[in-house]
């Protein structure tokens, strides 16, 4: 294994979960720019901290939005991303 590789555990697992997520507004309309795109981010931000996700890259594009995140596989990425989708739709 790598040395530069860093595992993390919990009271169960040790491990080292990546995940790249993309995800982009219906019908790919270049809407995430200015202060919407720097809102999503503040929004992602806190959700991951909310679950103790961190988030290693997060790049917003005007039409699509690339997240690299480490999570524990128990909690699991689908309930983060829909974390996520629930506070978009409250706060927006």
């Amino acid at each position: 294994m790598p040395k530069d590789i860093q595992l993390k555990a919990n009271n169960n697992i040790v491990y080292s979960c990546k995940y790249h997520v993309v995800w982009c507004p219906k019908y790919r309309r270049k809407v995430l720019v200015n202060e919407v795109a720097d809102r999503l981010k503040q929004l992602v931000e806190q959700k991951a901290l909310d679950v103790r996700a961190e988030i290693i890259e997060m790049e917003v594009m005007p039409d699509h939005v690339h997240l690299l995140v480490d999570i524990d596989p128990q909690f699991g990425i689908h309930k983060l991303i829909k974390l996520i989708n629930l506070e978009k739709a409250v706060e927006l």
